[in-house]
């Protein structure tokens, strides 16, 4: 925050607690210092209000309010950010820093026992998946679901269907490193036609309602294996190595309509899926492959 703006938030709150004080201090001065009958001169609704000082509890809250007020402008950075750290050299930095230690001291030895185990081992420790669930939830959800069920352009992580590969080395190192989509725009190369051609060919192999003629079939499956082949295989199952999808198998990550299919292959796709090394470090990430990798396998009971 700025010099500016330290010193607005520091008059505004100066004045708010002056205006605390002063009143009560003019209040107290003119106010009658017994008890009495008379009134104020009010009536609402047949109701008065006597004349009587403040009551004792009341003065006394206002004060200890003031007081706790200066008192935390004192002890922490709020007289003056940036040039006065209060008398406790209390800072947000160093706040953080702490429960960080503290967060350290407490898991380490944890993640450390979990880090030395393998993927598999780590199926048989509910404890170790729990954790990883929970390191999944804060950092993974947001794009593959809190139920890792996936989301347009986000894979579903409960099936066996596995773009980059769904061994235990695949899943971590995809986590780690990160992945970057690479389906090329074919509609510059090929044109607006064979588009929906290869498009209609495509979706026949998941058993998809086409209304593409057999003579335009035939030239889908011809651009196809000229083109397409080379990172989907011939069979069109696809191949891990590249991140190329098996096209045969009913899951479509960005759609399986001939509208949405013809827009993948003519502007092309490419997700990116961050690297998560440096941001959860090696023993989270550990932890969170452990647990997408038991989304789909069977978990043995400790």
């Amino acid at each position: 925050m700025s010099g500016f703006w330290s010193g607005w938030v520091l008059l505004l709150t100066l004045g708010c607690l002056a205006f605390i004080l002063v009143p009560l201090l003019v209040m107290w001065k003119v106010q009658r210092k017994h008890e009495t009958e008379e009134t104020v001169g009010h009536n609402f609704d047949g109701i008065e209000e006597y004349d009587n000082p403040m009551p004792t509890w009341w003065i006394g809250l206002y004060l200890a309010m003031f007081v706790f007020g200066f008192a935390y402008l004192a002890l922490y950075p709020g007289l003056w950010p940036g040039y006065f750290d209060g008398l406790l050299g209390w800072t947000s930095d160093k706040q953080l820093a702490s429960a960080q230690l503290r967060h350290t001291r407490q898991f380490q030895p944890l993640f450390d026992q979990y880090e030395a185990m393998t993927i598999e081992e780590l199926q048989a420790h509910s404890k170790a998946l729990s954790m990883g669930k929970r390191v999944f939830l804060n950092n993974c959800s947001q794009c593959h679901g809190s139920d890792a069920g996936g989301n347009f352009g986000f894979p579903r992580l409960t099936d066996n269907r596995w773009i980059w590969g769904g061994t235990p080395e695949d899943i971590k190192t995809t986590v780690m490193e990160g992945r970057q989509g690479q389906m090329p725009a074919w509609g510059p190369v090929i044109g607006e036609q064979r588009v929906r051609n290869v498009s209609s060919w495509v979706r026949s192999l998941s058993g998809l309602d086409i209304a593409a003629t057999q003579e335009q079939l035939e030239d889908g499956r011809e651009v196809f294996e000229s083109t397409c082949s080379i990172c989907h295989g011939k069979d069109a199952k696809g191949n891990t190595q590249v991140g190329a999808p098996n096209l045969t198998d009913g899951v479509w990550l960005y759609g399986n309509t001939q509208a949405q299919v013809e827009y993948t292959i003519r502007n092309g796709r490419n997700g990116v899926m961050p690297a998560w090394k440096e941001i959860l470090g090696p023993e989270k990430v550990h932890l969170v492959s452990a647990y997408i990798y038991s989304l789909s396998h069977k978990k043995q009971k400790m």
